[in-house]
């Protein structure tokens, strides 16, 4: 798979940057808080090394072309939270999408303004026909942001994670690239 070379994408209100070595720190205070990760398919981080990997993970990601995930980045430089395009399938031209943001900037529309933008990429340069969510059953917010971005609730698979001892199941969504074109107006440039 090829490489993701270093790019950002701006919109009204924030950077959506490469994630580096330097944000440690703000992904540690990010996915170490529980409230935020409640729904989230892996439990919470207690220690700051967890960080460190993450982010040797993450740059593993943009040289194998597995995952690209972008820091989003306040003005000030305040790293807020992450999206992430993830588990390409390139022979079909489809992908998963993640996402996380601090309980602080809850209700702000940060996170549709992130991934409007992070879409937009995806249907555009990396040619994508399909775009896939995956989040829990109690998750309302996530799932009003995904319907608000024209996803389309697919399924439930049953019993699907196991985190801190609890299994839960998964709503599926599902964007396709004309469903996106249709609503948007926006023809993605190539």
């Amino acid at each position: 798979m090829p490489s993701f070379e270093p790019f950002q994408l701006q919109t009204a209100r924030m950077t959506l940057r490469f994630v580096d070595s330097g944000d440690a720190d703000a992904l540690f205070r990010l996915f170490s808080d529980p409230v935020a990760l409640r729904y989230w398919s892996s439990a919470p981080w207690l220690h700051a090394a967890q960080a460190a990997d993450n982010i040797e993970q993450t740059l593993k990601g943009y040289q194998d072309g597995s995952a690209l995930r972008l820091a989003m980045v306040l003005p000030d430089g305040e790293l807020i939270g992450t999206v992430t395009l993830y588990a390409f399938d390139r022979r079909n031209h489809r992908c998963e999408i993640g996402y996380m943001l601090a309980q602080p900037h809850w209700g702000k529309r940060y996170m549709q303004e992130a991934l409007a933008a992070l879409i937009a990429h995806g249907f555009g340069p990396l040619e994508l026909h399909r775009i896939e969510a995956d989040i829990h059953p109690d998750n309302i917010a996530s799932g009003r942001i995904l319907e608000g971005l024209h996803f389309q609730r697919e399924g439930l698979l049953r019993e699907r994670w196991f985190v801190g001892g609890e299994i839960s199941d998964s709503l599926i969504y599902g964007l396709l690239r004309s469903d996106w074109i249709a609503a948007t107006g926006i023809t993605p440039e190539h």
